[in-house]
């Protein structure tokens, strides 16, 4: 852990630091800033115009500053003489209430205050694409069921070894890569931490993992269903609790027949509860509909779920409960800002043990074979835009992340959709210019 940006770059031969932050639609800017200057920088932070970026703000505005958090700093094993570190906004001597990052430390501070601390790993799933996103990069890549193919795997070595192997420098723990279900689609699986750290992290894997494939003469992309025959890319999180010094896991209980608290069970209600409402932060964008809603692709199945249920270790429900102790939320896809996720998972689960909320009975069928028998069971939002009304309306998740975040969210999430409701698509012309 970095204490002195100054230190740390002349200890490290860093010459440059990209002094970073995430806006609201989880797009990452950054200001480079010599080495010699990070001094100031870390007292003061980088300025930036707040219009510039996807926040909810004008030309008029005040400079903003990106103050950045030394903790977080990383040198890039593939251009060493960069550092990349992840910033907290302010605006006027005020932290910048709609900023991610700092809505998801204020859930943080406040599920703390109740000596709770959210962990969390990830599941990013991308694809290696053409340049120029016509198709998938490996020509051979054509199985049925891709998933796990050993062949196509190696065939994209030398790309994803220089990622694992760029992870396992930077001391992050990954532990398995593998081919995923779609053809041209991988995944990289590494260690779980706070979940603040791994959004920081998840912000970082997306652009190294960017940056790789292009030295490669590839293009990754993490968008959630780029392809409408092809399996969408999840980024599946899984959650326990912790108490503050991390020696107790509090959604452990070995007496429960699943291994589960009863803080777990509460915690999950909330998740449940919050479901449509939170996949507005974890299903993003109008494309991230087209993969919860998919019908069956070329694999035979979506992995992805369209219903508010959980079940256990079974990959068709929304929920999944692999292990003691622990939920891996199926919902997210890639496009889901990382600090968003990751304040709306802890803010609804929260609510949930502050309620005592019940997650409803566990379901051990397929649900996407027998999900007619889940009677009640809650649908997901079949648009986005229905997403953002649900989310609009819910004064939990509201009260947790903040009125400034909340409205400017939402006020830019319907811009988005309203835009997309303006473009005529080819479809439209085939099938309604004879009326």
């Amino acid at each position: 852990m970095a204490a002195d940006l100054a230190s740390y770059a002349k200890e490290n031969n860093i010459r440059f630091f990209l002094m970073n932050f995430t806006d609201l639609f989880g797009s990452q800017r950054s200001k480079l800033v010599p080495a010699e200057a990070i001094g100031d920088m870390q007292k003061t932070g980088a300025g930036f115009a707040g219009f510039a970026a996807w926040l909810d703000m004008t030309p008029a505005h005040p400079d903003m500053f990106s103050k950045p958090d030394a903790s977080s700093v990383i040198q890039l094993p593939w251009k060493r003489e960069v550092a990349w570190v992840a910033g907290n906004l302010w605006m006027d001597d005020k932290e910048v209430d709609q900023a991610p990052r700092n809505v998801l430390r204020r859930v943080n501070a406040a599920a703390a205050e109740h000596g709770i601390k959210l962990k969390a790993g990830v599941e990013a799933e991308f694809y290696l694409i053409n340049p120029d996103g016509s198709d998938i990069s490996d020509a051979r890549d054509i199985q049925e069921k891709p998933c796990y193919d050993q062949s196509a795997l190696m065939r994209r070595y030398d790309v994803i070894s220089e990622i694992c192997s760029t992870m396992i420098e930077l001391g992050w723990g990954p532990y398995q890569n593998d081919h995923e279900d779609a053809n041209g689609q991988f995944e990289i699986n590494w260690d779980y931490y706070d979940c603040l750290k791994t959004a920081d992290q998840l912000c970082f894997f997306r652009f190294m993992v960017k940056s790789i494939a292009e030295k490669h003469g590839l293009r990754a992309t993490f968008m959630p269903k780029p392809f409408g025959h092809l399996t969408g890319n999840g980024c599946h999180v899984h959650t326990s609790l912790w108490n503050m010094d991390e020696s107790t896991c509090l959604t452990h209980d070995d007496s429960d027949e699943m291994g589960i608290s009863e803080m777990g069970y509460h915690f999950l209600g909330g998740v449940m509860a919050h479901a449509e409402a939170l996949c507005c932060l974890t299903n993003p964008t109008v494309n991230s509909y087209k993969r919860i809603n998919a019908l069956v692709t070329a694999s035979g199945a979506t992995w992805a779920p369209n219903t508010v249920t959980y079940g256990g270790n079974n990959r068709t429900h929304m929920v999944r409960i692999p292990d003691t102790g622990r939920f891996e939320l199926r919902l997210a896809d890639g496009a889901a800002n990382p600090y968003l996720m990751m304040a709306g998972i802890l803010a609804a689960g929260m609510d949930g043990i502050a309620n005592k909320t019940s997650p409803g009975k566990r379901l051990d069928i397929d649900m996407y074979s027998e999900g007619h028998k889940a009677r009640g069971a809650k649908k997901l939002p079949l648009y986005l835009i229905d997403a953002i009304r649900i989310f609009a309306k819910n004064k939990v998740l509201r009260a947790a992340m903040g009125d400034e975040f909340y409205d400017a969210y939402i006020k830019l999430k319907t811009s988005e959709w309203n835009q997309y409701s303006r473009h005529l698509t080819q479809w439209e012309r085939d099938t309604t210019l004879d009326c």
